[in-house]
């Protein structure tokens, strides 16, 4: 075993299938024969914007396997054998030998976790970004109480893009943690978001949608988190117009300008831009511009994967139900996955390939 079989970015917007090195193990890392694999939007969107520095690179983030060898300075109990699952920093200009979508992947320690016997490999394939990602908005950026220390009094939160993997995972986080959850999304996709917990769901499309979001909560929406991107404007309208009880916040996965909020609310707090990438605590290219983040990020990273894994053992937290397979398993499963994440055609699910 010297070599494996990945999806690598060759040019913008291409994949090809080719052989190469095993990744190396750097500290704190091991290495994991992959059984699945997880799409997300910044797959895809990293290859699409792709430049000449990521020819070469691995693609994928979200990863489930088996251990098979465990590298210098890990300082988890991970051992050979293990069933693990995590987050891993795919299409990386800097790190080209590593990315979650091959026949064998170095997985980090801080942003993993052990599988648990009650949750399958295709399961814990939709993990990666997504907890990631939740830990980040919900958690980080607007200090929303833990699922392990749930509110005894809820108050509403505002998940916009409840349909996405990530803002279904926000659903089911946000009522561990006791929270009124509203959400937004397509009208085909509401009884989904209700039978994961969201109190509350409006269409997206609807044009009084902030009005009548605000007009629910009695203008005490003080949390609003985006997980599309595109929602601010009605986030905007839907937080609170006051400062009683605390500032209104804003937190999302893409950069808004402050001017957004001035034109619609201007007392928000934010916004608050948040990107899964941060959490690996290494400089790397972000819009173009070297980014060091900040260390704080690899540390609540680590706290909310060990709370995750907790949650997922005790049956607290259910996993997502992927679609496997779509038009076929493999590396060449994968490709034809990207292309439906690229031409929207993925709702309510997240789509994950075996390996």
């Amino acid at each position: 075993m010297s070599t494996t079989k990945a999806v690598v970015i060759t040019e913008k917007g291409k994949v090809e299938i080719k052989e190469l090195p095993l990744p190396k193990l750097e500290a704190g890392q091991f290495l994991v024969k992959v059984r699945a694999v997880g799409l997300n939007p910044t797959d895809w969107k990293s290859l699409d914007n792709a430049s000449p520095g990521h020819f070469g690179a691995r693609s994928g983030c979200d990863y489930a396997g088996e251990v098979v060898e465990v590298g210098p300075g890990v300082t988890r109990d991970i051992k050979k054998g293990d069933r693990r699952s995590g987050f891993v920093f795919g299409a990386n200009p800097d790190i080209h030998d590593n990315g979650a979508f091959g026949e064998y992947v170095a997985g980090r320690e801080h942003v993993q976790l052990k599988t648990p016997a009650n949750v399958t490999d295709e399961e814990a394939a939709t993990l990666g970004v997504s907890v990631t990602t939740v830990g980040q908005g919900l958690y980080k950026a607007l200090q929303l109480p833990l699922p392990t220390n749930p509110v005894k009094t809820p108050f509403p939160v505002l998940i916009y893009g409840g349909s996405t993997a990530t803002g279904i995972y926000g659903i089911k986080f946000a009522k561990l943690s006791g929270l009124t959850v509203i959400a937004t999304a397509s009208p085909h996709n509401f009884e989904l978001l209700k039978a994961v917990g969201a109190d509350h769901v409006f269409d997206y499309k609807s044009p009084t949608v902030g009005g009548d979001i605000r007009a629910l909560t009695e203008n005490k929406l003080k949390y609003a988190w985006d997980c599309t991107g595109y929602g601010a404007e009605i986030s905007a309208a839907a937080l609170s117009d006051n400062e009683d009880g605390g500032k209104p916040k804003y937190a999302g996965i893409i950069p808004v300008k402050r001017d957004v909020f001035d034109a619609i609310n201007p007392v928000v707090e934010g916004p608050f831009f948040t990107l899964g990438y941060d959490v690996f605590g290494v400089e790397y290219n972000r819009f173009g511009t070297r980014y060091t983040p900040d260390p704080e990020e690899a540390v609540f990273a680590t706290k909310f994967w060990a709370i995750t894994q907790e949650l997922l053992e005790s049956g607290k937290l259910t996993p997502l139900k992927p679609e496997v397979n779509r038009f076929g398993a493999g590396l060449e499963g994968i490709i034809h996955g990207l292309d439906e994440l690229r031409n929207d055609r993925v709702s309510g699910t997240k789509l994950v390939y075996t390996l």
